[in-house]
């Protein structure tokens, strides 16, 4: 059985480490937790392995925040993945960081990169919405997500991500809705 886990962010030496990238570092977790490495690919990066008898295919595209879509149609059509079975990861800033939640489908809430991709296949697909928080005053969203953590986050980021890491897993093994009574929060 195949799954397709979609790591949103923005590549870039310039985005390593900034809240909208929050995706690609779940991505990267899952794909060190798994001994494998990324291989460039078209509109993304991508790699697989194995876990628990699933075939887990991890995706970071390279198409920027704005035009995620075309990337997670195309890997969707190239590796045969039902949307259903296709795992969204981005960033949220309606929760503070250590908080997240996984939904079988829903809205975009102004998120440019849910935004394109709901254009692209419907807004009917899985996704796990990381809370960056909302410490930016008016008229300072983008400049905010485009920020690196700050010191204090820093410390938190690697149990937030290896929550989210994990929550992927479990969307693969035991489902999505045994996956949202466990982990959302």
């Amino acid at each position: 059985m195949k799954f397709l886990i979609v790591g949103l962010g923005n590549i870039g030496a310039e985005y390593e480490l900034t809240r909208h990238n929050i995706g690609f570092l779940v991505a990267d977790y899952l794909a060190d937790e798994a001994k494998v490495s990324f291989q460039t690919g078209r509109l993304a990066s991508s790699a697989n392995f194995k876990h628990k008898g699933k075939n887990i295919h991890l995706v970071k595209p390279s198409t920027y925040m704005n035009l995620s879509g075309r990337a997670v149609n195309y890997w969707m059509q190239q590796l045969k993945v039902p949307i259903e079975k296709t795992l969204v990861i981005t960033d949220d800033i309606a929760f503070p960081l250590e908080r997240m939640r996984m939904r079988a489908k829903g809205s975009n809430a102004g998120h440019n990169g849910l935004k394109n991709i709901e254009e692209t296949i419907g807004n009917n697909y899985p996704r796990l919405r990381i809370g960056i928080g909302s410490d930016f005053s008016k008229g300072k969203q983008v400049d905010y997500v485009l920020s690196r953590f700050s010191e204090q986050e820093l410390e938190l980021l690697p149990k937030v991500i290896e929550n989210a890491g994990s929550a992927a897993l479990s969307f693969c093994v035991i489902g999505i809705e045994r996956t949202m009574n466990f982990f959302n929060t």
